[in-house]
């Protein structure tokens, strides 16, 4: 062959690659990018403790996966602002502590998991309740006090609950040994259900936390303790509250996984492990999601005392869940911007009219002091 056709032959070949990487994504009708059914990530490295095999750490996301991760996680973080600012125009009362930051765990647990599975949580419960089925509506109306609420306006920001969602829990820790009693009856009834029993490293150092830990293991529960390591407990880092901050380990005698907890893929990928793992009978398991919180521990603390405005301006700008998941989903053809932009308008909108509704309904009545407390 000629040099002059070799020479053409290679250029023909490059300007075929070159117009299929322009053309596969277009509509030949439309002219508009067409999204991909799929796409594969590779995430960080899981840390291990005392397992022999780790969650896959290269992925596929499909597109209606990725439409319903960022919706839910945008749902959660706006909600919250609602939250935060009822909060300060003192329609919320009380105690109100926030979870923008940590989105990516609820997200990436919940799908992973099934709605006849039990979760239960600390305080920061407001999206938790909300993805495990309780309505905007009756988050906020429960926020502020009104009868509309999932709780009649009786629980308030600390004690939310709907079916296999056991709250919502005000004492630090308490929610540990309390899940390893779901993890319990789930176990005593035959079913191949499981339990996920989240806790702050705050609470990490708690007594009884380790008490159900032993208990757990002793009986080989299917419960996942999971450690929200947001990196402080209330106002103190992690660093000068525990000897040891590996928390995936202190399980010790149980099997731990360290997981990146500002991603919802990899957050998704190691439950959907551990749980595997626990529906054969093989749990108790401790996995430590490393998050952030962007608000201090509660409304009442400014969250910038212990910590620098930069430090929360440098997580924001580098590891968001939201942002940096809408960066994988829009780089890879998934989804399009304008189509991320119609579900923030429509969130919004359902925000804005369920603040509207949790600010007029009013409260229940005096008749109601002692409903709720005796069953007949």
């Amino acid at each position: 062959m000629s040099v002059t056709n070799q020479r053409l032959r290679v250029g023909l070949t490059v300007g075929k690659q070159w117009w299929r990487r322009v053309l596969s994504p277009m509509s030949a009708t439309s002219g508009h990018r067409m999204a991909s059914s799929s796409a594969n990530f590779q995430l960080k490295p899981f840390k291990l403790h005392k397992l022999d095999e780790s969650p896959d750490t290269e992925v596929t996301l499909n597109r209606d996966d990725a439409l319903k991760y960022y919706r839910e996680m945008v749902t959660i973080r706006r909600m919250e602002a609602a939250a935060n600012a009822l909060y300060k125009d003192k329609t919320v009362r009380g105690f109100c502590h926030l979870y923008s930051g940590q989105e990516a765990v609820a997200v990436g647990l919940e799908n992973s998991i099934r709605k006849t599975d039990a979760v239960i949580t600390a305080y920061r419960a407001h999206g938790w309740s909300w993805i495990r089925g309780v309505s905007m509506i009756g988050v906020l109306a429960e926020l502020t006090g009104r009868r509309l609420g999932c709780a009649r306006g009786k629980g308030g920001s600390m004690h939310m609950y709907n079916d296999n969602f056991f709250g919502g829990n005000g004492i630090v820790g308490a929610q540990v040994p309390l899940g390893a009693g779901i993890a319990l009856a789930q176990k005593y009834r035959g079913t191949d259900g499981l339990t996920i029993a989240l806790y702050g490293d705050g609470a990490a150092n708690q007594g009884q936390v380790f008490e159900a830990y032993n208990m757990s293991k002793l009986w080989s529960l299917p419960v996942i303790y999971v450690c929200e390591n947001n990196g402080y407990g209330m106002g103190t880092s992690a660093e000068r509250a525990a000897a040891s901050t590996d928390y995936y380990t202190r399980g010790d005698y149980i099997p731990g996984l360290w997981v990146d907890g500002m991603d919802v893929l990899a957050t998704r990928e190691a439950t959907r492990f551990l749980a595997d793992l626990c529906r054969k009978g093989k749990g108790p398991f401790v996995m430590e999601v490393a998050t952030y919180r962007y608000h201090g521990h509660s409304m009442s603390d400014p969250g910038t005392s212990y910590r620098t405005r930069d430090e929360i301006q440098e997580v924001r700008q580098t590891r968001d869940p939201i942002t940096s998941f809408k960066d994988k989903i829009i780089s890879t053809d998934l989804v399009t911007i304008e189509e991320l932009k119609d579900i923030d308008n429509k969130i919004k909108k359902e925000v804005d009219d369920a603040v509207a509704i949790a600010r007029s309904e009013p409260e229940i009545g005096a008749e109601e002091l002692y409903g709720d407390v005796y069953m007949i």
